[in-house]
């Protein structure tokens, strides 16, 4: 994970926070994120159709792939392809590194 690189800077560090925090700024990202959390493990066209018919939120399907790739550039979510397929599913890991971050607790 990016948040325990090496070096004096941590400049790395901080771009991954800032990817993180990136990632979260944007309302329908988040509605992605709690999508994973309900449940973990779906295909685009199930995460277009569950923020539809739930959320509202009419974006397409290329608006939403993009908001993808943004959360598995700041590793909120991790890709695994089946066949033809991509299963997304959420990964707290960053999340958590940036809480220890604060709280210095491990």
């Amino acid at each position: 994970m990016l948040l325990r690189a090496p070096g004096p800077t941590g400049k790395r560090i901080l771009a991954c926070v800032d990817l993180i925090f990136k990632a979260l700024a944007d309302p329908t990202r988040r509605k992605i994120l709690d999508e994973l959390s309900e449940n973990d493990g779906q295909t685009l066209f199930e995460l277009c159709q569950r923020l539809v018919v739930i959320h509202q939120i009419g974006s397409t399907r290329q608006a939403i792939s993009q908001h993808l790739a943004i959360l598995e550039e700041a590793e909120l979510v991790r890709v695994k392809r089946k066949g033809r397929y991509k299963f997304h599913y959420i990964n707290i890991a960053p999340l958590q590194a940036i809480g220890q971050r604060w709280t210095g607790k491990k």
